[in-house]
């Protein structure tokens, strides 16, 4: 599908980007390795230059593994000799670009995981990305309870010198009105009963599109569910697998989020609930160095911890729409393209996944994606008003 890139594509627009944004600029007549290289791995960068389709690239078969190997290896030679040569004046800027370089390479690892997980699932041998031994939780999943937050004003946004993407600020104060969140991720299981109970053909849960877009695709599951003899499997980068009922459900759309939680007489959390919810939780959780590549089961409720699987696992969806905060205004440039231009007609989410990088994600981080997209890890925590 369109979203999803070849292995290869990753591994040269991230190469690409150092060249584009760092190399061109600090470098006096630098020449690009492979002029031609500008136009196929800009993924959208309007302000760089022209790019290839981005629903066409699977079709490139060159520059090959091996050459795209050798590109990585030319730029951070090229990368190392100008580190060595900087004055501290020069260091500075540098440091900054080079740091957004690490953090976007970090998002493409994510996007690895989860486009190969995607590109697998369309061969009908189901090949296995990592044998790994899922054993389904015997015992059942800890209880769902709401826990309450008072009214208050919340300083949202990132703070600190630490690094952080501009869409994270200007941070700012938000009135969030009493709520209640629930104490851990949806379930299979309990998904599993909104499809029992005709979720999927029921329009009163549905958003207008929701209901448009699920009649469109036919959706009846979850993204990788597939029934077989009255069982439902999915298919995990450890392969194929009966459905376990404990493990938090993944893989579904904003719309069915939403749709779920009408049906269970709840919504889903704003982002600033959730940030102020998550304000003084210790970040850690199944992230993609535990190298399970699949949401985990909560075998048991942490002490001192009200709220469970904050992060880690799946990202979680939100009602909020990915705007700008008071106050931003995106960089010049085609940097500036980085997270502002996409400030339209997408929901944000928070978290991170089993996917993601324990190292790059944050309290304030905005990931955000259409209400219509499932291949990401993205999950379901409930909400409820108490005003």
């Amino acid at each position: 599908m369109p979203d999803v890139s070849p292995t290869k594509w990753h591994l040269a627009h991230t190469t690409w980007f150092f060249e584009t944004f760092i190399l061109k600029k600090w470098i006096p007549g630098y020449r690009p390795v492979v002029p031609e290289y500008a136009y196929l791995f800009n993924s959208y960068y309007n302000a760089a230059g022209e790019m290839h389709r981005r629903d066409l690239r699977g079709l490139i078969s060159r520059p090959t593994v091996e050459e795209t190997k050798k590109y990585r290896a030319s730029i951070d030679s090229d990368i190392d000799d100008l580190l060595s040569g900087a004055d501290d004046k020069n260091l500075t800027e540098l440091e900054s670009l080079i740091t957004l370089g690490i953090h976007h390479e970090q998002q493409h690892q994510e996007l690895l995981v989860t486009d190969i997980k995607h590109v697998f699932a369309q061969n009908p041998l189901h090949p296995i990305f990592r044998k790994r031994k899922l054993e389904n939780e015997k015992n059942g999943a800890v209880p769902l309870n709401f826990v309450s937050f008072d009214e208050g004003i919340f300083e949202i946004g990132h703070s600190g010198d630490g690094f952080s993407y501009d869409n994270e600020g200007p941070r700012h104060r938000a009135l969030v009105l009493p709520f209640s969140m629930a104490n851990r991720l949806i379930t299979n299981g309990e998904y599993f009963e909104f499809i029992e109970d005709n979720g999927y053909a029921r329009p009163e849960f549905w958003l207008s599109l929701g209901w448009t877009t699920v009649n469109e695709q036919r959706w009846q599951a979850p993204l990788y569910w597939e029934k077989r003899e009255e069982k439902w499997w999915n298919f995990t980068l450890s392969g194929f697998r009966l459905v376990d009922e404990n493990e938090p459900v993944t893989h579904v759309s904003y719309f069915e989020a939403d749709a779920f939680a009408n049906w269970k007489g709840a919504r889903l959390p704003t982002e600033f609930e959730w940030e102020s919810a998550a304000a003084k939780i210790e970040i850690d959780g199944n992230f993609v160095e535990s190298e399970r590549f699949h949401p985990q089961t909560l075998e048991a409720l942490q002490e001192n911890r009200r709220l469970q699987q904050m992060f880690g696992d799946v990202w979680e969806w939100t009602r909020s729409s990915y705007s700008p905060y008071p106050g931003y205004r995106a960089k010049a440039g085609a940097l500036g393209e980085y997270n502002g231009k996409f400030m339209c007609n997408q929901y944000v989410l928070r978290g991170g996944s089993c996917a993601t990088s324990r190292t790059h994600i944050r309290k304030s981080y905005r990931n955000f994606f259409q209400p219509d997209k499932r291949w990401q890890f993205t999950g379901i925590r409930l909400a409820r008003d108490l005003v």
